[in-house]
């Protein structure tokens, strides 16, 4: 399995918690782990340790070219956010296909069926949380993107490299945030939905992106059939969207106590 991250010094922790996640409940044997970096990470070793000791192979990618500079960026969105958009330019040649993930997420049932998903003619696969909002047809406008058929979330992306290398060109990107500038609310998700979105095969975000902040509208959403049982059963990815994190000493919602047992576990590695 080929993971993709694009992170720096200051979620290096997270990483490392979401890897363990990771090994302890999917079953791939092989792991190769590619980490996205502006500059080399000051935990460079440690990460790599830990990845050895779980089995996994680390391979930074660092980024020197000053392509991103002009995006839009706050504290939030660091540039390193643009880097998944053109992954392919940094990543070995020979890999055909990765899955892309952010750090603020558990891994808690099999990854395995996600990463071996028949793309068909799709360049990726993602999630969308739409159904929990009414924002859908707000954002295509926004976008100007009437062909796709949501808003997907980019924390979770299964990406072909093969279809993604022939079709996805940065100088679309650029022209882009050109283009829309202000009206990037969440820059790189929003130009992956806005150039993009109707290449993305939809998969379900109670599956594979679940919010974790929206419990009670999943709840709903299913006549009461997505409880914390059904969660911890069928749920493959927790996803800690927003600003309020797990890790923080005052986050107290649900999944709070999960998400502090694998970060222990992962930090006594």
């Amino acid at each position: 399995m080929n993971l993709l991250f694009a992170i720096d010094d200051n979620v290096t922790q997270q990483l490392m918690t979401t890897l363990y996640s990771i090994k302890q409940n999917s079953t791939i044997d092989k792991y190769s782990v590619y980490v996205i970096q502006d500059k080399k990470l000051q935990e460079t070793d440690r990460i790599k340790q830990f990845c050895q000791k779980l089995g996994m192979h680390y391979h930074p990618v660092i980024i020197k070219d000053d392509q991103f500079d002009q995006a839009p960026t706050t504290d939030r969105y660091p540039k390193t956010i643009y880097y998944r958009l053109l992954a392919y330019k940094y990543l070995p040649k020979n890999i055909k296909k990765i899955l892309y993930l952010d750090v603020d997420i558990l891994v808690i049932n099999d990854m395995k069926p996600l990463y071996n998903l028949d793309l068909k003619d799709y360049w990726y696969a993602a999630a969308s949380h739409v159904s929990l909002d009414v924002t859908d047809n707000l954002n295509k406008l926004r976008l100007g993107n009437y062909e796709t058929e949501s808003y997907y979330n980019s924390g979770v992306m299964l990406m072909d490299l093969e279809a993604i290398r022939k079709n996805v060109k940065a100088q679309d990107i650029f022209d882009y945030i050109n283009k829309k500038g202000r009206t990037l609310f969440l820059p790189d998700q929003d130009i992956l939905n806005g150039l993009y979105g109707q290449n993305i095969m939809m998969i379900p975000d109670e599956i594979y992106n679940y919010d974790a902040r929206m419990n009670p509208l999943y709840f709903a959403k299913s006549n009461g059939k997505w409880d914390i049982d059904w969660v911890i059963d069928h749920t493959v990815i927790l996803h800690f969207c927003g600003r309020d994190k797990p890790w923080k000493l005052d986050y107290k919602e649900r999944y709070s106590g999960l998400y502090k047992h694998y970060q222990h576990k992962a930090e006594s590695i």
